[in-house]
């Protein structure tokens, strides 16, 4: 209804007021600047880098290779990488990746990242910034992790 009573003068104010407002919000995200890598897995993990994206954080995910690019909802305003990261080319890749990040996302259960050398250990003593974020259902120690790897 504003629309029909508004000239054309005064709708062109709106319009840049509201583009002027939007490249603000843009331009002063709390997290503009930080560089997170995500590994895909299950909910928890691309629903926190979706979290940091939306905040202003640069998202990578690291994909698994797939025939075709997945179509997750989780990945809006996200870049996408697909690589095999079990194999030495891919794990190369992704180290130059966590090398020049702030925050990794890692989804897998225990033991997976020290078996590939990207455990905490590894990827800290090149990375001392790093904040290092794991996700796993059941935790990385406890008796739930145990019935887990029974199933």
């Amino acid at each position: 209804f504003l629309s029909s009573g508004i000239n054309s003068r005064v709708r062109g104010v709106l319009t840049h007021y509201n583009t002027y407002y939007i490249l603000n919000l843009i331009e002063n995200m709390a997290l503009k600047g930080v560089k997170v890598i995500e590994l895909a897995g299950l909910a928890p993990s691309p629903f926190a880098g979706m979290i940091l994206a939306d905040y202003g954080a640069d998202v990578v995910r690291v994909d698994q290779l797939r025939p075709l690019p997945s179509t997750n909802i989780m990945a809006r305003g996200k870049q996408s990488i697909s690589i095999n990261i079990k194999k030495p080319d891919g794990l190369i890749i992704l180290k130059k990746l966590i090398k020049d990040a702030d925050i990794l996302i890692e989804p897998f259960r225990p033991g997976v990242m020290e078996k590939l050398g990207l455990g905490p250990d590894s990827l800290l003593s090149e990375n001392k910034r790093l904040i290092y974020a794991r996700l796993s259902g059941y935790g990385q120690t406890g008796l739930l992790v145990m019935l887990l790897a029974m199933i």
